[in-house]
């Protein structure tokens, strides 16, 4: 019901700030937790960006995932949580266990304290790499039946974080949720407009394609989704009676290559894409690079495979209706140029 109070975790992320926008436009009060209060005026100027001005429907609380402290007043008097906030480095730590325990644990807390005060439903962003690894190859779609095998070969420090994050969450509610409900969203690559400097890992492929980085594309796939469609799942998933207890994939379309994100860019951008390559890197090569580059090794496991997975139930259960990869690629680029976090966009400025 309009006009409830939802706490969204993680504000200042690319996901919590599309939320945080899209709770704001259907009328409810917002109160959003940052790792430090002086990130305020960073989430407002995003909220601006995106079109809205929040005034006094948004509060902030600080609360980190780490920490005990803050959450219970951060859970105090609402109705929702969506919990969106979790570590995700754009290269492997070295410890996994610097990933995995926020994230497990963070989760907990905010659990918890959603309990402690009553809270009806919490909304966790979970993610395919919950679903779709330590599996052995296969030709059908991954559906929200899947879960990844955190001791699989191809199972890096990220995709066991979030499985085991997910996992922790499920056996929290059966064990202690009491009324708690739980419902959760496990979005793939998450693509769409930019609303600051502060985005999702996903789209630094896209940053690298257009600023010509990347010598070529790697042979790797994935799929795609925007983050105005992860946002509506959320509040979806939030709102039906029928998502309680559900998990929900966030995918808009058939998985695709990096190739193919780079010829959507060139085919959309014109000029602004003179940069991007479109050959395909041999995957000898991308090893190679990977041996002097952190961010590039996490992609390593994932040469060569092709995964697809299935949106049915996200569409039939809760009638959700996603944007096609490509404008989901296309408004990733666009709103970097337009915020000049491209180098042909800061050479113009």
């Amino acid at each position: 019901m309009a006009g409830e109070l939802v706490l969204v975790t993680g504000g200042s992320g690319f996901i919590g700030a599309h939320c945080i926008l899209q709770l704001l436009a259907a009328g409810y009060q917002v109160r959003t937790t940052v790792r430090s209060l002086s990130r305020e005026g960073d989430v407002r100027a995003m909220l601006r960006h995106g079109g809205a001005d929040p005034g006094d429907a948004l509060t902030f609380a600080a609360a980190d995932l780490t920490s005990e402290a803050g959450w219970p007043a951060a859970a105090a008097g609402c109705a929702f949580v969506l919990h969106v906030a979790s570590p995700f480095p754009p290269a492997a730590p070295k410890d996994e266990n610097e990933i995995i325990v926020p994230a497990r644990e963070g989760a907990l807390r905010v659990l918890r304290a959603a309990r402690d005060a009553g809270v009806k439903r919490v909304v966790m962003t979970s993610s395919f790499a919950a679903i779709g690894y330590g599996q052995k190859p296969r030709t059908s779609p991954y559906t929200e039946a899947d879960w990844t095998d955190p001791n699989g070969d191809d199972v890096r420090a990220y995709v066991k974080s979030k499985t085991l994050a997910e996992r922790a969450a499920w056996d929290f509610i059966a064990r202690e949720g009491g009324t708690l409900e739980l419902s959760v969203v496990n979005p793939v690559g998450v693509f769409g407009p930019v609303l600051g400097a502060d985005y999702s890992t996903s789209i630094l492929l896209v940053q690298r394609l257009m600023d010509g980085a990347m010598p070529g594309c790697p042979r790797m796939s994935f799929g795609l989704v925007d983050v105005r469609d992860v946002a509506d799942l959320h509040i979806r998933a939030m709102t039906n009676p029928a998502a309680k207890g559900e998990r929900f994939l966030a995918v808009a379309e058939d998985h695709v290559w990096v190739k193919d994100i780079a010829q959507m860019l060139k085919r959309r951008l014109g000029a602004a894409a003179n940069r991007v390559p479109t050959g395909e890197l041999p995957n000898w090569l991308v090893r190679l690079v990977a041996l002097g580059d952190a961010a590039v090794a996490q992609i390593v496991p994932e040469l060569g495979k092709y995964k697809n997975s299935s949106n049915e139930k996200a569409r039939s259960m809760l009638g959700w209706a996603p944007r096609s990869n490509e404008e989901a690629v296309v408004a990733s680029a666009e709103s970097m140029l337009a915020l000049g976090l491209l180098k042909q966009a800061a050479a113009r400025g």
